[in-house]
């Protein structure tokens, strides 16, 4: 068996860590024969809500996990770590501005991108759940000048699997039958689902998802709007964020980075924009299609944009523009 990984989630005594690391622990995320320390993280008032999440952990009698450290303290939190899952963030409250947020998630993500650079492994793999992810994701990175920048990523990965569900819904086909949707930009109501490229296995062969559902205006109309406002229809309805599919989609990602995607298949990743993939400017954080190999993510280059596809584009680096010049001003005053 190999030599344990160390892996930290934050957040931990939330409700999205609740669903996610019973997954991690049993080998869903890592393998069958991978085993791990488990780090978890919280603010200090939740220690107690996190020892009943240890008890619980114990008593799955994991036969992978070898140790779980609770902590309120960053420098235990983030020492030699090889994979950090930072859920943990300031969530919106009632009638507080994206400003607010941003100036509240920046003083978190600065703090931790420091703990990552000061202890963590400098091959450590980063990735970003709390929201907004993307700005979040991008505060962390600039505060780990040591971790290379292609070792972060934000999940935009449940998008992408709705995106997928909502394809499968309307052909009545498996999830699993669809393939190479896209999530471009912010992971908010500004991302754009993107279906042009995507291919779906209908009758035994594999074709363009257009041509299959045979309805523009759906795909263009109505498809978009159902994945970019999933999550608050979610909320509206359970009065509880998504959790189980957040969950399921942050496991999606780490293993994709672990193993890789399949030939000829691409997700959609939060990454860091070269100013060289689709006329994205340099340094956003922006979600793109990628492929894996070796623990190391690739822009999918070279797919062709129609002029809809364009401006849906623009219109989230837009949005990501403005929050990454707020965030650096509260990154450069704090």
């Amino acid at each position: 068996m190999a030599e344990p990984i160390r892996v930290l989630v934050t957040g931990a005594a939330g409700q999205i860590a609740y669903s996610l690391l019973y997954s991690i622990a049993k080998g869903d995320v890592f393998g069958k024969d991978q085993c791990l320390i488990l780090l978890l993280l919280d603010i200090t008032p939740m220690m107690t809500v996190l020892e009943g999440v240890v008890m619980e952990l114990q008593d799955c009698a994991l036969p992978l996990l070898k140790e779980i450290i609770a902590t309120d303290k960053e420098d235990v939190a983030f020492k030699d770590l090889d994979v950090a899952i930072l859920v943990g963030s300031m969530p919106r409250r009632e009638g507080m501005e994206r400003k607010d947020l941003l100036r509240a998630n920046v003083k978190i993500f600065k703090s931790q991108g420091a703990a990552l650079d000061k202890y963590s492994k400098k091959s450590v793999k980063v990735v970003v759940v709390g929201n907004p992810a993307n700005t979040n994701c991008l505060t962390a990175l600039k505060s780990a000048p040591s971790i290379p920048k292609e070792n972060f990523s934000c999940l935009t990965r449940l998008d992408h699997n709705r995106a997928k569900a909502q394809i499968a819904l309307r052909l009545n086909v498996a999830s699993d039958d669809v393939k190479n949707v896209i999530i471009w930009g912010n992971h908010s109501s500004t991302q754009y689902p993107d279906a042009n490229h995507a291919t779906v296995k209908l009758h035994g062969k594999e074709i363009g998802v257009y041509e299959a559902v045979k309805n523009d205006t759906w795909l263009k109309g109505d498809f978009i709007t159902t994945v970019q406002q999933r999550g608050a229809a979610v909320i509206k309805a359970r009065k509880l964020s998504s959790a189980m599919s957040a969950a399921k989609a942050i496991c999606d990602h780490v293993r994709d980075i672990w193993f890789g995607t399949p030939e000829g298949e691409f997700v959609s990743m939060g990454v860091i924009s070269n100013g060289n993939s689709y006329e994205i400017a340099e340094d956003l954080l922006y979600s793109f299609p990628v492929c894996i190999k070796n623990k190391t993510w690739k822009i999918v280059d070279g797919l062709v944009i129609n002029n809809f596809s364009r401006e849906k584009m623009d219109l989230t680096a837009k949005e990501l523009s403005e929050e990454k010049e707020t965030a650096l001003e509260f990154l450069s005053a704090a």
